[in-house]
């Protein structure tokens, strides 16, 4: 999918590497501050890059916010429009969307972090604009993928393929965010025992149990 482009054309013009730094820097203070709290001249002295030379790539906080969130959802974007593309069934593809999510939330554990910060953001106009962001592709593609299974028959006729496809980003977003950030991991551990972080098949055979329960069509008899 295309995005937005919020940083100014000389951003695309420094070095990767400074890119990075800078990027890595302020996904780092927002997923610990929050968007509020999180401030624009700790980012640059922790980047190693003057101030000045910040609003020069950025023309305003938000848009080092929202640069710094689309650099870490673009990389799991192309896993979910691959998974989605592919000629698998249903389950098949968000078993792989699981297991995609759970890898992605160890060793992207600040990335995860900032989302759910973002989670809590009351700014609405930002809001509005993170959704977007966020959460177009992973819509997009279970949306796509429940109703593909009604065409076939796989999936049960009866249930909206849109509310279905939100429920069902739901429960993989409580996984992922378990994985990476402390009151989801306690709280995944009160329902089953402490030591299911570890356990990714007992994990992910019950959720894939779960949804096949929701959304697959009851045997007659």
């Amino acid at each position: 999918m295309v995005h937005s482009i919020f940083h100014r054309p000389v951003f695309d013009r420094i070095p990767k590497e400074k890119q990075l730094r800078i990027l890595s820097t302020a996904i780092n203070e927002f997923a610990t501050y929050g968007f509020d709290n999180a401030n624009i001249n700790v980012i640059a002295k922790k980047a190693e890059v003057s101030v000045g030379s910040l609003y020069k790539y950025f023309s305003t906080k938000t848009d080092l916010f929202l640069t710094a969130v689309h650099s870490g959802v673009s990389t799991l974007e192309q896993v979910i429009e691959a998974v989605n593309a592919s000629d698998d069934d249903v389950m098949n593809k968000l078993e792989k969307l699981i297991r995609t999510a759970i890898d992605f939330s160890r060793k992207q554990q600040t990335l995860i972090k900032l989302y759910n910060c973002i989670t809590s953001e009351t700014n609405s106009a930002l809001v509005e604009k993170l959704v977007y962001e966020t959460e177009h592709a992973a819509a997009q593609a279970y949306t796509e993928a429940v109703i593909h299974g009604q065409e076939s028959g796989e999936i049960r006729q009866d249930i909206d393929p849109r509310i279905a496809a939100f429920l069902v980003d739901n429960l993989i977003m409580s996984v992922q965010f378990s994985f990476a950030c402390d009151y989801y991991s306690q709280r995944l551990k009160l329902y089953t025992d402490s030591e299911i972080l570890e356990h990714d098949e007992i994990l992910i055979n019950n959720t894939l149990k779960f949804i096949k329960a929701a959304l697959y069509p009851r045997k007659e008899g």
